[in-house]
């Protein structure tokens, strides 16, 4: 498979420091942002005041070990032949970088950043352990080495169909470790806050390996996607999936997650229903739309709602609590199918009514 436009080019030598910044692939870096940001959020909703400087180099040298996770894996992915035989990648997600095989940068020189990129992160978490606990070391120590093993040799992860398990072990850690520099002592919020953005993390991980399945069999990197196969490896991507959801559910039914109630009284919904029932004097509904209304009454006054007004009265008591809501995109306005009716068409004049 020849490279596609969007690969990097050899023209990139040129600009050593935008190559390096781009083969740390920048674009999924976010996923580690946000796992801090968990993080940080619960030692918060904990009450621990958050100490703002401790929590931006958490962030930043999270970082920096995810930009160098990310380029090592392509080293030992490229030592491999993995990356090379990927002719059905889809980039970027799948196949690496692609620095190495389009010639940008060498294996050693790939190598020397990924290293280099890891190097501050040691000296970075001993200072946030000296005043968090040795607790974080212990986390800092467990998930470098997770990242390092993912594709390195000897434990080589990925193929041994370890490598989901790997990455949401290791975004576990980015969670619960944001929280261990806030609050220095251990606690079982941000697993319960954690492990479904993890498994997540993994899932996104483990559909990349599909597009790549055949390049990783023919080199031995026997990936999930490859002991399974697709057909079965597809039940299984599923069943991550629902179960970082039903992990979810069951931390908030448990308690030990907060739970927001969106309970409104009946008097509000009364007066939500009022306003989406009232049009202005003179205007004319579209005749087959006020049979619509119809029904809705009738439906409502039964005690019922049907799907579109439950949407409905959700946008209206959040409208009536003073919360804004902007809609955007098409069907906005009348929704698929014509089930939401935002904006309603005068049948003769054409001017337009919004009721909420």
């Amino acid at each position: 498979m020849a490279p596609t436009s969007a690969e990097p080019v050899p023209s990139l030598r040129a600009r050593p420091i935008r190559a390096c910044l781009l083969a740390t692939r920048p674009a999924f870096l976010g996923v580690t942002l946000f796992a801090c940001l968990v993080g940080l959020a619960t030692a918060h909703g904990s009450g621990v005041a958050l100490d703002s400087t401790r929590a931006a180099l958490t962030i930043a040298f999270a970082l920096f070990a995810h930009a160098g996770i990310n380029v090592l894996n392509d080293y030992y992915d490229a030592r491999s032949g993995a990356d090379a035989a990927n002719t059905e990648r889809v980039f970027p997600f799948t196949g690496g970088s692609r620095f190495i095989q389009n010639g940008v940068l060498s294996e050693a020189e790939t190598a020397r950043l990924g290293w280099g990129l890891l190097l501050p992160v040691v000296p970075a978490g001993l200072w946030l352990a000296a005043g968090s606990g040795t607790g974080l070391v212990a986390l800092g120590l467990a998930g470098l080495l997770l990242g390092w093993a993912y594709t390195a040799p000897p434990l080589v992860l990925v193929s041994r169909g370890l490598g989901e398990l790997a990455v949401a072990a290791g975004w576990l850690i980015v969670v619960t470790g944001s929280d261990f520099v806030q609050r220095g002592a251990w606690s079982f919020l941000p697993v319960a806050a954690g492990l479904s953005y993890a498994l997540l993390v993994a899932a996104i991980l483990f559909f990349n390996e599909f597009p790549d399945h055949r390049g990783d069999a023919a080199v031995g990197k026997r990936t999930l996607v490859v002991r399974l196969g697709p057909d079965g490896a597809k039940w299984a991507c599923l069943a991550l999936v629902v179960g970082a959801y039903a992990w979810l559910v069951l931390m908030v039914g448990r308690g030990v997650l907060p739970h927001a109630d969106t309970a409104v009284d009946a008097d509000t919904l009364e007066t939500v229903y009022e306003a989406l029932a009232a049009t202005p004097d003179g205007f004319t509904i579209h005749p087959k739309l006020a049979r619509q209304f119809d029904a809705r009454t009738k439906l409502f006054r039964s005690g019922e709602v049907d799907w579109a007004l439950a949407e409905a009265f959700a946008f209206g008591t959040l409208l009536h609590e003073g919360t804004s809501i902007r809609l955007t995109g098409q069907d906005s306005r009348r929704g698929t199918f014509s089930h939401r009716h935002s904006t309603l068409v005068d049948y003769e004049t054409g001017g337009e009514h919004q009721p909420l």
